[in-house]
């Protein structure tokens, strides 16, 4: 039995695909089967139930697979504790970032990660924020940049980057265009344009309106600030969105406090444990590109609006 093909077991697990798997694993899809057949064969069953159009775990598959995991995590944990004795880093990073969010100080924190610690191989993977956070618990992704309604998730860290307040966008003409401030209520008489369930932005948005019993129409949902904004100004609805996501188009849309929801929309970084020391290396990266603090600062929660 060797490393390789305990890694090539669990990649064909967690895709439930061989093809998926071999891109995963930069191997062709042959050589990934021709792997997992040697592997079943040591261990006298088969592993996966392929009568399917997924790769779908057998009873003997689920038992081996937490293990294949442990033992993996054991041989990539003695390649870093050697590395922390020698200051070198190695190994893979996966990162996570929500979708339609393109924030330049994550992409300024990876590449300086990168140029310090050229041996460690970099994944990014972008997806909504909830199963971010699932993945993050879950150990696939190591740290991830989410939005979030909860300052820090149940079971992480967190360090959150941006904390702001929801804002109607809309453009000249709209009825709520003059109003400096509007309430939910005034918004449930509009159609919305909003970002989907599963987001940040979204939870604050709904658990502000369940708390007034309020149903208001989302007419139009996307997950990238662009969109909601292009359909806002062509007068397909009220674009709900957060302060710093607003001023962008403000030369199309006015940007109008919802006076009634008090809870900020949160950007965080998450992560579950720092005992890999890429993740304890990108954390020293990232707060330099999103705060300025020293490597040495204490851990604390940042608020930067800008």
């Amino acid at each position: 039995m060797e490393l390789r093909q305990l890694e090539y077991f669990v990649a064909v697990a967690e895709e439930q695909n061989f093809t998926r798997a071999a891109e995963r694993v930069h191997i062709s899809q042959s050589g990934v089967s021709a792997q997992i057949r040697q592997l079943e064969r040591e261990l006298g069953t088969e592993l996966f139930d392929r009568s399917a159009r997924t790769a779908t775990l057998t009873l003997a598959g689920k038992a081996a697979l937490e293990h294949a995991r442990a033992a993996l995590a054991a041989a990539g944990a003695v390649g870093q504790a050697v590395g922390e004795v020698t200051d070198l880093i190695r190994g893979r990073l996966t990162v996570g970032m929500v979708i339609g969010c393109t924030v330049t100080p994550l992409f300024d924190a990876l590449a300086a990660f990168h140029r310090a610690h050229p041996g460690v191989e970099i994944s990014l993977l972008e997806d909504n924020s909830d199963r971010l956070v699932e993945s993050v618990r879950a150990g696939t992704v190591d740290l991830a940049l989410i939005g979030t309604a909860t300052a820090t998730p149940d079971g992480l860290d967190a360090l959150t980057i941006i904390s702001e307040r929801l804002v109607a966008a809309v453009p000249p003409g709209h009825p709520l265009a003059k109003q400096r401030r509007v309430t939910l209520r005034d918004l449930a008489a509009h159609p919305i344009v909003c970002m989907p369930p599963g987001t940040g932005l979204r939870t604050v948005f709904d658990r502000a309106c369940a708390a007034q019993s309020l149903q208001p129409s989302i007419a139009l949902q996307a997950s990238a600030a662009d969109a909601i904004a292009d359909l806002a100004a062509r007068g397909l609805g009220v674009a709900v969105l957060s302060a710093s996501m607003a001023a962008s188009y403000r030369d199309r849309l006015s940007a109008h406090t919802i006076d009634d929801i008090e809870t900020p929309a949160l950007l965080a970084l998450v992560w579950k444990s720092t005992h890999n020391p890429s993740v304890r290396e990108l954390l020293v990266h990232s707060r330099r590109a999103f705060t300025g603090q020293l490597p040495d600062s204490p851990d604390g929660e940042v608020r930067a609006l800008e």
